[in-house]
């Protein structure tokens, strides 16, 4: 267990690490996320997240998500989603911009173990429109989590996120990696059907011709399965 325990951190500072220029430009960041999804029988599901993001370089709340989606089973490690998300941002008190994104994407569930690791992801594809900047912005979103048992039952959670651009618009000016997001953190049960993981997520930006940015982010989020 201390050896699993050791590897996720390693991985996670490395990851940080890796990511963190002496000139990039620091955030403090809040995010708070609930999840509900439930079981519509015959290996559909629905789901539905609400996601609020809270900068001190944006005075305070800047980005609203709402994210629903149905999803399809059709064996025990895979999930199929289609869904759409509601996207309003802020600065400072003043709203900036409607954002509005189609989204698929696959779920795998722990599709290999190493030792007492247990890793699952994602790959999700996004096209995302802007209220009087057009689109579509196409943009793929592969994600890796590792989780470990360390006391009872409760985890250890490392994850990493990509964001790659797929083409140029108006408002997604370079293709590429755009940013990632490296988590550490812990999960536990609150009860049989609701969860909650929290702990330090650094999102890291990449700006072309200038300092990369850095959110260093406290994130708590709730998930209900029903």
């Amino acid at each position: 267990m201390r050896q699993s325990f050791a590897l996720i951190i390693a991985a996670a500072a490395a990851a940080a690490c890796l990511s963190t220029p002496a000139q990039a430009r620091d955030d403090a960041q809040g995010w708070g996320a609930a999840t509900v999804n439930v079981d519509l029988g015959g290996g559909f599901r629905a789901s539905n997240e609400t996601v609020l993001r809270f900068s001190d370089n944006r005075g305070g709340l800047y980005e609203i998500e709402d994210n629903v989606m149905v999803g399809y089973k059709p064996s025990k490690q895979v999930t199929l989603w289609i869904g759409y998300t509601h996207n309003p941002q802020y600065d400072h008190g003043d709203f900036t911009r409607m954002e509005h994104r189609f989204r698929q994407q696959v779920n795998v569930d722990n599709f290999a173990q190493i030792g007492k690791i247990k890793l699952s992801g994602r790959v999700r594809l996004e096209e995302r429109w802007r209220d009087g900047q057009g689109g579509p912005a196409w943009r793929l979103r592969p994600y890796v989590k590792a989780t470990v048992p360390v006391a009872g039952k409760v985890n250890l959670v490392a994850s990493h996120e990509s964001f790659i651009d797929l083409n140029t618009n108006a408002f997604q000016r370079v293709g590429g990696e755009e940013r990632m997001r490296n988590f550490v953190g812990f999960a536990a049960p609150l009860s049989k059907k609701i969860g909650i993981e929290a702990g330090y997520l650094l999102q890291h930006g990449f700006v072309r011709n200038g300092p990369d940015n850095h959110d260093h982010v406290l994130s708590v989020s709730l998930t209900g399965n029903f």
